[in-house]
């Protein structure tokens, strides 16, 4: 089964299909409907053969739809028919949880990702739960507005990385995991990782796109995944 997979992101929306070595890539930005995106991936794909597509959603998903429009993109994403669209069977998941997927190796890991915004995904086991923990509150304003590409641009890569440091502490204190992912484009700016953590990669959101095909759904929006 040929697999295409969708990394939506706030910068920019990144293809792979299963039998490809290369990714291929376009800007999205505020601008970038549902419409749009699907019309610039069928364009970018045109000569891939895929018969199933995963799309990675910057923003919360239940039930194989998406719950909220996203934050860094252009509205009409939650009503989208993205089956008809791609006439193709579609599954759709957090863009944090399909690389935290995809990065996974086994007992209680904390997926983090620093891109535009703040991702983040726990897996336990072999079950997967998305969150939403960068919009929690934070200093005087969210997890996010310190720890993603506003923060970065905001307060410079010195006290930014002062502030990722600090988020990730806290977050590993509350939630106790056994290993912690970093991914996210804005990982790599970092010159130290914080204790127990390791850096992921980009990469890894295709793979999850691609596993997440051999997975059994649970309620409730978690995963119990096939990781092999």
């Amino acid at each position: 089964m040929n697999i295409l997979a969708i990394d939506v992101g706030g910068t920019h929306v990144k293809i792979l299909a299963s039998e490809q070595s290369e990714h291929r890539e376009f800007e999205s930005g505020p601008a970038l409907t549902a419409t749009m995106m699907v019309e610039k991936v069928r364009a970018l794909a045109q000569d891939w053969t895929y018969e199933r597509v995963t799309i990675g959603y910057p923003g919360p998903v239940l039930h194989n739809r998406p719950v909220a429009e996203p934050h860094n993109l252009s509205s009409g994403w939650v009503a989208f028919n993205y089956e008809d669209a791609f006439a193709k069977p579609v599954k759709i998941m957090n863009d944090a949880a399909m690389q935290a997927l995809g990065s996974y190796q086994g007992g209680k890991m904390l997926f983090l990702g620093f891109g535009t915004g703040l991702g983040s995904t726990m897996i336990v086991e072999g079950y997967l739960e998305p969150m939403e923990l960068g919009h929690l509150p934070y200093r005087k304003g969210t997890y996010e507005d310190y720890v993603g590409l506003r923060g970065l641009k905001a307060h410079g890569k010195k006290k930014w990385r002062v502030y990722v440091a600090d988020v990730v502490a806290r977050l590993v204190a509350a939630l106790e995991p056994d290993d912690v992912v970093l991914g996210g484009g804005n990982a790599k700016r970092l010159t130290e990782l914080p204790t127990g953590c390791r850096l992921g990669d980009n990469a890894n959101a295709f793979v999850g796109g691609f596993r997440v095909w051999r997975s059994n759904d649970r309620p409730h929006g978690s995963e119990c995944l096939d990781t092999s």
